[in-house]
């Protein structure tokens, strides 16, 4: 078995492995039926699908056509962008509701899509500060319109240490 693609071969591997785990993951609720859905029925569902097209992905990576001549070999990681879109992702759950055994307060919806945005902005190359800051205003609005207006979430939307 040759492999023609790394890139392709490794990057079904991943959806496998990550469409695995969500489909495992979702036993430990009740699935249900499609009439009946339980709360485990969609991850399972996202689950299987992730790891047929992870397959798929494997298998057309082993019998490509057209390989490229150097077997599309995989890069340097991007440790600068997998730390700053992680460092994003955290800073906004630590945000939107505070960590209050370590005495954070909930800085609210707001707060945390503008710290998301421009965190999650250092990632790329030429991005500034204001297209994130604008970037941040846009989202902000929107999540608020969308999560608290039409879906009447309860969510913190302001720092609580305002309200």
């Amino acid at each position: 078995m040759l492999i023609k693609s790394q890139k392709d071969f490794f990057a079904g591997l991943m959806f496998t492995a990550i469409g695995v785990t969500f489909a495992v993951g979702a036993t430990n609720y009740t699935v249900g039926s499609a009439a009946r859905m339980g709360p485990g029925y969609f991850p399972m569902i996202l689950g299987i699908l992730l790891s047929i097209l992870g397959g798929l992905i494997v298998l057309a990576s082993i019998f490509r056509r057209n390989p490229p001549p150097d077997g599309d070999p995989i890069g340097k990681w991007g440790w600068k962008p997998l730390f700053y879109i992680l460092a994003a992702n955290f800073a906004f759950g630590i945000l939107l509701v505070g960590l209050p055994s370590v005495g954070i307060p909930s800085f609210g919806l707001i707060v945390a899509i503008f710290a998301l945005t421009i965190i999650a902005s250092r990632a790329g190359h030429n991005v500034s500060f204001k297209s994130s800051v604008i970037l941040g205003a846009v989202l902000a609005l929107g999540s608020y319109l969308i999560f608290i207006k039409s879906l009447s979430l309860v969510l913190p939307v302001w720092p609580s240490f305002i309200g």
